[in-house]
């Protein structure tokens, strides 16, 4: 198949290329920079600029780009950033994918990332796709960004919203900045410890969207999350265990607020979340434990 990409490059992105190419995929990438081969394609993301052509033929394309909500603290400026980022990139995607895909726009796929920020801090409610969207700064840009493909939709293009939780993997994500504190003996609980923590490994991650692309019966919000959701506290001693350190101290919920800012809020948040779509296509998880899910991604 012809497989577009955005956000090829980030922690994802990178092992979702990796293995479509792998199976002998053409994958093309859209970057911000010159291009610098015949598989990448430079684009304006943010200004709105693709040209349609680019898309033609595609028929899978997939959307990863977002500034990083955890890169740095959230004043207004960096706010604007991060739905800018995500809304007016997928708007730009999806409008040059209605422009491309003319008759044979219900041949087309468009999985756009999204986030299990839409739900907001739930406590212990369970949810799943049915659930309505919840409150905070990160549950607005994701009801945003999933309406962004609005345009691709209306013009027959099946759509899947890639709802996606904490990713558990080797050189990025989530553990790439709780690891180096763990080892040093300093990793421990945040805040109660009794918010939830949906998360998928980064391996079933690109096993679950490659799942979509196949399943031309699946379109709409799809949880990207294992089975059980662990508290903060499980986690944190799934974690110690992992890396054979202990994960005895507690970071108070007014520390975090010193340390990260309104960041903190979307930290100690609880979103118990269930991959009901998957589970019911019948998606056979490789990591459906967290503790085989860290012993896996640590030892990498």
């Amino acid at each position: 198949m012809r497989i577009v990409v955005a956000g090829s490059s980030g922690f994802i992105g990178t092992a979702l290329v990796a293995s479509l190419r792998a199976d002998g995929h053409d994958v093309v990438r859209l970057v911000r920079r010159p291009s610098a081969g015949p598989d990448e394609v430079t684009w304006s993301p943010v200004e709105g600029s693709l040209d349609p052509r680019a898309l033609a033929g595609a028929h899978v394309v997939i959307n990863l780009a977002g500034a990083g909500v955890g890169a740095r603290r959230w004043r207004a400026a960096y706010r604007r950033e991060i739905q800018r980022s995500r809304v007016a990139t997928t708007a730009t995607l999806s409008s040059a994918l209605a422009a491309a895909a003319g008759d044979g726009a219900d041949r087309t796929v468009l999985l756009n990332a999204s986030a299990i920020g839409f739900y907001g801090d739930r406590g212990a409610e369970l949810l799943d796709e049915r659930s309505t969207a919840g409150p905070g700064f990160l549950a607005e840009v994701c009801r945003a960004w999933e309406r962004s493909t609005c345009v691709a939709e209306d013009c027959g293009v099946r759509v899947c919203h890639l709802r996606i939780g904490h990713v558990l993997g080797p050189g990025g994500g989530l553990l790439a900045r709780l690891r180096p504190l763990f080892r040093a003996g300093l990793g421990g609980t945040l805040g109660t410890g009794r918010q939830h923590m949906s998360w998928l490994s980064l391996a079933d991650t690109v096993r679950a969207v490659r799942f979509l692309i196949e399943r031309d019966d699946i379109a709409g919000p799809v949880n990207l999350t294992a089975p059980q959701s662990p508290t903060n506290a499980e986690f944190t001693r799934a974690f110690g265990r992992a890396v054979r350190r202990p994960a005895v101290l507690a970071v108070p919920r007014f520390a975090l607020r010193i340390a990260l800012g309104e960041l903190a809020g979307e930290v100690l948040s609880s979103a118990r979340v269930r991959p009901s779509v998957l589970l019911a296509a019948g998606f056979r998880y490789e990591h459906a434990d967290v503790s085989d899910a860290l012993r896996w991604a640590l030892k990498r």
